[in-house]
């Protein structure tokens, strides 16, 4: 998964401008900032799954950290400076190159008026084994899905031409265990901003601890089928974009809490403070943040208090909350757990493990959060929370006069499928549509799967004549896919009904003209998209 080169190098500057802030005025608080700078960028290079910078950036905080634990005099000996600034400039060599490389590589779009965020946008993809029928079915997928594979043996290096970000897919069963390390190794430093995905490991422990330890970034395990492998690509290939985190920090000291946002910034963490705890609840309703960082004691009520009257309201149950105190009475804390907690940090507070563990807890609380909101087959949106998403963006393009088109899509003779072919094939089925909407579609758009093989979509400042076309192009390029089963494959076809905003003013009455129309193109043969709208 490629980064956006502007992203990266701004945030490798604000690391090297710390550093240099660092050499001119050398201080504990200077060095602090310095250690959370450089967290901040190793928690970015993880996200963006950036793996060889990841892993300089890595070595980076562990020698920072070191020296932050260790009772040590500012500035530093001359010998930690050479070697921390010596990293800082290879980082930023690194980054620069990266973001060079990746600058170059033109993303795969299907329209230019109807752009997708989700179009492939890794590098070329090389699969590299030594038996290819055995990944006919592997391969054949791949290019249903716009990322068609060169082959390549073992025996024959990556040409040139492979890129600097190559996706290598890796069949490690046709090669001799005691090559593993090497070989990965070897591709690792030729292709340092490339994907390593290893296939065909077992479920071993020291057949695992090879590959990893030997640079590549994940593995499937003997016996994955092909889209499981496709479905692990795309998670790779797909931007999180998502929104930043959100802290509320409830802390009397007006002096504390700006001291605690300051930190909270350096990881792109949003903050909204409250110094009087009785506002908490209506903060809460305002500001809907991913977590609460809260004082222990304040005046006339704890933070035990302000917790327990947190989780009277449902909406709040499983919201995080972080202590932080300078209350160092264990027994103390384990009640403070008991009575609506989740972690308790000491003061005077490390930055940069606040910071981990405040994003450590927020990204399980989103994951949380996903699983109620997002159906599991797919990863789409499911039934309720796809028609109030719908009805929240319909709230939008009415407030800005635009269109709003709204289609219900259908794979036909579903029924048949599932009965001819079995449930586990009909449900690949499923994924294989919701992969092309979630590759065809833009980031705002709504894709829902709104019932069994039906799928809600939701396309805001499109009219009917661009949602047909937009949507047909997607049913002519589903019903080319070659289903696999057993030694054999099938087709499989969908139809669609197409309602748009103004003509049908609420999200209900889209739907249901979208539906109708649905029907329509069902009674008129299949495999075609009609509107409402005629």
């Amino acid at each position: 998964m490629l980064s956006h080169p502007e992203e990266l190098m701004q945030k490798n500057q604000a690391l090297s401008n710390t550093w240099r802030r660092y050499q001119a005025a050398p201080s504990f608080e200077s060095f602090v900032e310095l250690a959370v700078s450089i967290n901040s960028f190793t928690e970015f290079l993880i996200d963006k799954s950036i793996t060889a910078l990841h892993h300089a950036s890595h070595q980076l905080e562990q020698v920072t950290l070191a020296l932050f634990n260790k009772d040590v005099d500012h500035p530093l000996p001359q010998s930690a400076l050479d070697d921390l600034g010596e990293r800082v400039r290879a980082l930023a060599r690194m980054s620069q190159a990266h973001a060079s490389a990746t600058a170059g590589l033109a993303e795969h779009v299907h329209d230019p008026h109807h752009a997708s965020p989700n179009a492939i946008r890794i590098g070329q993809t090389w699969l590299i084994a030594q038996n290819r029928a055995a990944w006919a079915a592997l391969e054949a997928q791949l290019g249903y899905f716009g990322m068609a594979a060169e082959f390549t043996t073992w025996e024959h290096p990556l040409p040139d031409s492979a890129g600097v970000a190559p996706l290598l897919l890796l069949d490690m069963s046709s090669l001799p265990e005691t090559e593993w390390r090497g070989r990965i190794q070897a591709l690792r430093q030729q292709f340092e901003m490339g994907q390593l995905i290893c296939l065909g490991v077992r479920s071993d422990f020291e057949q695992l601890q090879q590959v990893l330890s030997g640079g590549c970034d994940s593995c499937l395990l003997e016996g994955t089928p092909p889209h499981t492998i496709i479905e692990h690509i795309m998670e790779l290939n797909e931007r999180h974009e998502q929104e930043a985190y959100r802290v509320l920090i409830v802390e009397d000291s007006k002096t504390a809490s700006h001291l605690i946002r300051r930190t909270l910034q350096e990881n792109q963490i949003v903050s909204e403070i409250v110094n009087d705890p009785r506002q908490t609840l209506n903060a809460l309703k305002q500001f809907n943040p991913d977590l609460i960082l809260m004082d222990m004691y304040m005046p006339n009520c704890t933070g035990v208090e302000v917790a327990r009257i947190i989780r009277q309201h449902n909406e709040f149950l499983s919201m995080p909350i972080v202590y932080l105190s300078g209350e160092t009475n264990v027994a103390l804390q384990v009640d403070a757990m008991r009575l609506g907690g989740d972690h308790f940090l000491t003061k005077p507070f490390n930055p940069v493990f606040l910071n981990t563990i405040i994003m450590s807890k927020i990204e399980r609380y989103r994951a949380l959060r996903r699983s109620m909101y997002h159906d599991s087959l797919t990863g789409l949106l499911n039934h309720s929370s796809g028609k109030n998403t719908l009805d929240m963006v319909l709230s939008g393009v009415a407030h800005e006069g635009s269109f709003l088109s709204v289609v219900m899509m259908d794979i036909d003779h579903f029924k048949q499928v599932n009965d001819t072919y079995g449930h586990p094939v009909g449900d690949q089925v499923i994924r294989s549509l919701s992969w092309l909407l979630k590759q065809r579609l833009r980031k705002h758009d709504v894709i829902c799967r709104y019932g069994g093989e039906e799928f809600l979509i939701g396309l805001p400042h499109t009219d009917a004549e661009q949602a047909y076309a937009i949507v047909d192009r997607i049913r002519r390029d589903f019903a080319q896919i070659k289903h696999p089963y057993h030694d054999t494959h099938f087709l499989a076809t969908a139809s669609g009904g197409i309602a748009t905003y103004p003509l049908h003013q609420t999200g209900d009455a889209l739907i249901k003209a979208a539906d109708e129309a649905l029907y329509k193109a069902k009674r008129s043969g299949r495999n075609r998209i009609r509107s409402g709208d005629d």
